[in-house]
């Protein structure tokens, strides 16, 4: 067998937390990132060739390294369930960050905008999940609402919930948004009857609804795009 080398007895300038002390976090790999929050490997293998294996089976994607659960990683040997929780819990923060919203409200100007804003939270969904963007009159974001979860195919949604959300924020005009798991973004005949029932009820409440998205992991429809609002 193989003697593994030790990260302690690498080059200083190739351990990973010396490397990016000196250099930088944009100078370490994705590798040697994740070997940083694991800490170490196993008997055969360093931290980071460890977490280079475990990347070459999700593709080198951290996208998809996102979407495993901790059963999931704790099959390779040297993780356990600590380091297969710290790998999720830094995925999660870096969803969380890239959805965080700046000091200012983020206007919504077009479909893609709807996707660029739910997307990271959306898209690693188990199951459907409907959130509705509230919006003042520049069309900027006063909140987001989830406002209805179900299970892999469908979810449930109560426009009076949507309309009372939007009432209480004073909001101008509001947008639908939910995900399908599947990975489908054809819109089902519930989907449908859904946008209807919103829109025409958002019209009697003088609130326009300005659009109705589907979310996938890198694709999504518009039923505005489509012209069907």
């Amino acid at each position: 067998m193989k003697e593994k080398l030790s990260i302690n007895h690498w080059a200083e300038e190739d351990r990973p937390r010396e490397k990016m002390m000196a250099h930088g976090a944009a100078a370490l790999s994705n590798a040697e990132l994740l070997a940083i929050l694991i800490g170490s490997g196993n008997v055969e293998e360093s931290a980071v060739e460890l977490m280079r294996k475990v990347l070459s089976d999700y593709r080198n994607s951290l996208n998809e390294l996102g979407k495993c659960t901790v059963e999931d990683l704790c099959r390779y040997k040297g993780i356990g369930t600590a380091k297969a929780v710290t790998i999720l819990a830094a995925s999660e923060l870096g969803k969380r960050r890239k959805a965080e919203e700046p000091g200012e409200r983020k206007q919504i100007r077009c479909s893609q905008d709807i996707y660029s804003l739910c997307h990271p939270f959306m898209c690693d969904l188990p199951v459907e999940e409907c959130w509705v963007l509230l919006l003042n009159q520049a069309s900027r974001v006063i909140d987001r609402v989830r406002i209805g979860q179900g299970g892999l195919a469908s979810t449930v949604v109560d426009v009076r919930c949507v309309l009372r959300e939007a009432l209480l924020k004073r909001a101008s005009s509001l947008v639908l948004c939910h995900n399908h798991p599947s990975g489908n973004i054809a819109p089902s005949r519930e989907d449908d009857r859904l946008t209807q029932s919103l829109f025409q009820a958002a019209q009697t409440m003088n609130i326009r609804m300005l659009d109705h998205v589907i979310i996938s992991d890198g694709a999504y429809y518009s039923y505005a795009d489509e012209g069907r609002l």
